[in-house]
């Protein structure tokens, strides 16, 4: 068994070597704070909860480490704004950040530090790369050398000679216009800390070489993000956390956009879709099915008719689960193992499509037993379907999702008792063979969003497609 990622610095995929035998250790950076998210951030969130689940199930010990950036200029710009103090803005945010991961079925990360609780260790780290020689004070910032790190660029590619100036840094003071903030001077009603050269605040790039070497040390497997941040972000990091004398990420795994009309999600161009609403219009686990089930790499057309179709293919799926449990009168558990090929999918730079497929051949191949009466094949595909669906955190009937909440649990309840008379009485029709009455019944139930399939054990019901 061999895991293999796609390391956007060797720009191939490569075979999984960690840092320490039998652990996998990961870093992703997480939310910049300063609105609620859409479901573009989510989706970064989503592919490397599933990475995280793939690395535990083949056996690996998994510390996986998400920051939040509470300090930033879009967040100090939202509180003038909205007449607010920084933190409420922030605090706000990342709690709106933590209610999408969870809605949609993300584990909660090992450590989830703040930028603005891991002063002590950004200054520290610039104090290193200053007496080193690799970063500079001027007017009470703290810049980043660029041209001294041979390797600057390493992970973008980049020619440094025709390397644009990064427009977020027009500030005066810098020996070199593409060298970068590690810590920004004080400005009038803005927040700010204490440092050896003045106070200020830090820049982005700095809290996450920082806050990676406090909570994963030296050196650690995997450094996850979208593809956004490749340049200046990544690049930044890499330079700032190797002058300072650490190995960093070995791995770079980078996920794709979800876009609108051809355009990445953003707050900023105004096409983005919120995760808050999202969740009232569909079940959180059909949009954890839409975002997660594509390969990381691919971006992601966002539009209602896709949704649609991942939320009828989701329900072909989980329909097939509910027969088999009405077959065997319970629940049937998981399968110890899941089926070769989809193994093998996963272990292929987390081929989730692949791997896809294979549920649902298996679900097909439940089916055709279901047809055939056979009850201990059904049985059978419905635990390796379980246990494929577990890994990727869409098991309809894992208690995450299935009894969630007793509030919902009790609404079916009530909604069951309700139908259920109407059923009886179209049946009572059927049964004098009266088929008009019961078409109709079966008609105003499809109007009110329900559709009814008639089985050996009598006819059931579920919430229709959209």
């Amino acid at each position: 068994m061999t895991i293999r990622l796609y390391d956007t610095s060797a720009r191939q995929i490569r075979d999984f070597d960690p840092v320490k035998p039998g652990c996998v250790s990961i870093y992703l950076c997480g939310a910049t704070v300063q609105a609620a998210p859409h479901i573009g951030h989510i989706r970064s969130g989503l592919n490397f909860d599933i990475m995280r689940r793939w690395f535990e199930y083949r056996g690996y010990e998994v510390t996986f480490v998400r920051n939040v950036t509470d300090i930033d200029d879009k967040i100090i710009t939202k509180a003038r704004e909205q007449g607010r103090p920084w933190w409420s803005i922030g605090y706000e945010n990342e709690r709106a950040f933590n209610d999408g991961y969870t809605a949609l079925g993300c584990l909660p990360p090992t450590y989830e530090p703040r930028a603005t609780g891991h002063v002590t260790e950004m200054v520290e780290m610039m104090r290193t790369l200053i007496e080193r020689g690799h970063a500079y004070e001027a007017d009470g910032s703290v810049y980043f050398d660029v041209r001294s790190w041979p390797d600057y660029l390493e992970l973008s590619k980049q020619d440094l000679d025709e390397m644009r100036q990064p427009a977020e840094e027009g500030i005066t003071g810098k020996r070199d216009p593409r060298d970068f903030a590690m810590w920004k001077a004080t400005k009038p009603g803005e927040p700010d800390w204490e440092t050896p050269w003045g106070r200020g605040r830090p820049g982005w790039h700095l809290e996450c070489s920082a806050m990676a070497h406090k909570y994963l040390g030296s050196a650690f497997d995997v450094h996850g993000g979208g593809l956004d941040l490749i340049f200046p972000h990544h690049e930044n990091e890499i330079a700032q956390a190797k002058a300072f004398g650490d190995e960093f990420a070995r791995y770079w795994v980078h996920n794709a956009w979800v876009t609108m009309s051809g355009e990445k999600m953003s707050k900023s161009l105004g096409n983005s879709v919120l995760v808050s609403e999202m969740v009232k219009q569909w079940r959180p686990i059909v949009l954890r099915y839409y975002l997660g089930t594509p390969h990381y790499r691919s971006t992601i057309e966002y539009s209602e008719d896709a949704l649609r179709e991942a939320e009828a293919a989701f329900g072909r799926i989980e329909g097939f689960l509910q027969r088999v449990t009405e077959l065997a009168g319970k629940t049937v558990e998981p399968a110890a193992e899941v089926p070769p090929a989809f193994a093998e999918a996963m272990d292929d730079d987390l081929g989730v499509p692949g791997a896809l497929a294979v549920v649902h051949t298996t679900v097909r191949q439940g089916n055709s037993a279901l047809a055939a009466d056979d009850k201990d094949a059904a049985v059978a595909r419905s635990a390796e379907v379980r246990a494929m669906l577990g890994v990727l955190g869409l098991d309809p009937l894992d208690e995450r999702w299935a009894g969630a909440s007793e509030e919902s649990e009790d609404l079916h309840g009530v909604v069951d008792s309700l139908v259920r008379l109407v059923l009886d009485q179209r049946e009572s029709a059927r049964a004098r063979k009266d088929w008009a009455t019961a078409d109709a019944i079966r008609d105003q139930l499809a109007q009110a969003g329900l559709a009814i399939e008639d089985s050996p054990q009598g006819p059931r019901w579920t919430l229709s497609a959209r």
